[in-house]
């Protein structure tokens, strides 16, 4: 027992002397003036930190104060936008547009002038291009003859319906006449016959057969005459159809002058509506041919084509307000929406889409919209396939 008592007091006199070494000496106490001294240098602490534990500046609380309150001010900002953006439906996929007009002339011919320049301001009615108007002057000039012609043939036509009329009225006056000797022959004949019977020494046979050629001539006279007669008709007939012909040529004559006079008039190709000249591709000399484009015009009135997402078309409707930048004039216009086409833009391409054909994904398609300025621009050169920027007010 005495050798286990001595055994274990070793052991708690060795970690007693461990615990002696581990364990910091405590420091002398202090006087209160040296404490003073040391809450100076450290104010605020009633300890000393050493420099390597002095707080980050982030966790100071003026910082934190300051986060929070920018933390509140974006989030105030961030509604205000999205009340204020909500209101308005944009793109940039849009374009200054407008229906360009081609030129062309409406007959063929040599180009004798070209009185415009490239980009040239032109009023509706301007003589644009002239073609060398002489085979269509001559031609017309040949019609007019031919029409003079037919007009002669139209008189002579009347004339003759005119002698034919009289050459009827002669001969049936000459079958009247040959009428009455028939009658009279025949009754000369008659009478000479019913004397025979009675007295037949009282005529002699040469007076009898004398009196029945009369009366044979005189049938066949009237015969004749009334075949004039039917001939004088036929001639009436023919004349009057001659008058018909004469009028039909001259009508017909007339038209081929109209046409030829429209035809001249074509040589002149005139401008159809105010606008600038635009792609010019004729030149003096050129021959061209109907239909043919010489040159465009971009007419005043212009608008803007904006293509809008299908989903941004919710509220948008005819009539809104609108806000149109326009990239080459380095400011924006007041316009309003003047329709909505019926239709996504590729339906209307030269190959629309299958989509009941192979794999489909789903598209979010643009619908072109179109906007119309309040008042024109006038202070910038607007021209078709400008970039634009379009803003809409749809709440």
């Amino acid at each position: 027992m005495r050798a286990g008592e001595a055994s274990v007091g070793n052991g708690r006199s060795e970690f007693r002397k461990r615990l002696e070494r581990t364990t910091p000496e405590p420091d002398p106490p202090q006087s209160p003036p040296e404490r003073r001294e040391d809450q100076r240098r450290s104010p605020g602490l009633n300890l000393e930190r050493p420099p390597g534990d002095a707080p980050k500046w982030y966790q100071r609380r003026q910082v934190r104060y300051l986060a929070a309150a920018l933390i509140v001010v974006l989030l105030i900002a961030g509604l205000i936008w999205w009340l204020y953006a909500r209101r308005y439906e944009g793109t940039t996929d849009a374009y200054v547009d407008v229906h360009l007009v081609h030129v062309a002339p409406r007959v063929p011919g040599q180009v004798a002038r070209v009185l415009v320049n490239d980009n040239q301001l032109v009023r509706a009615g301007q003589l644009l291009v002239e073609i060398d108007p002489a085979d269509y002057r001559a031609k017309l000039s040949q019609l007019v003859a031919q029409k003079a012609q037919a007009v002669t043939q139209f008189s002579q036509a009347q004339a003759q319906v005119a002698t034919s009329q009289a050459a009827w009225q002669q001969a049936v006056a000459d079958t009247q006449g040959a009428a009455a000797q028939a009658i009279n022959s025949r009754q000369d004949l008659v009478r000479y016959q019913e004397l025979k019977k009675a007295l037949p020494t009282a005529v002699a046979q040469e007076q009898l057969d004398q009196a029945v050629a009369t009366a044979r001539n005189a049938i066949a006279q009237q015969t004749s005459d009334e075949k004039k007669v039917q001939g004088a008709l036929s001639q009436i007939t023919a004349s009057r159809a001659q008058v018909s012909g004469a009028v039909a040529a001259i009508k017909a004559l007339d038209a081929q002058i109209v046409s030829a006079q429209l035809d001249l008039s074509y040589t002149r190709v005139i401008a159809p509506m105010d606008g600038h000249i635009a792609n010019r591709s004729v030149e003096t000399g050129n021959y061209v041919q109907a239909g043919q484009e010489l040159l465009d015009i971009v007419p005043l009135g212009l608008w803007v084509t904006a293509n809008f997402k299908e989903t941004q078309l919710e509220h948008m409707a005819p009539g809104q307000p609108a806000t149109v930048g326009i990239d080459a004039c380095g400011r924006s216009y007041e316009a309003h929406v003047n329709s909505i086409q019926r239709g996504a833009g590729q339906a209307f391409g030269v190959l629309p889409p299958e989509n009941a054909t192979g794999n489909w994904v789903k598209v979010v398609q643009r619908v072109p919209v179109k906007v119309v300025f309040d008042r024109m621009p006038t202070d910038c050169l607007l021209g078709p396939g400008m970039s634009a920027e379009v803003s809409v007010k749809v709440r």
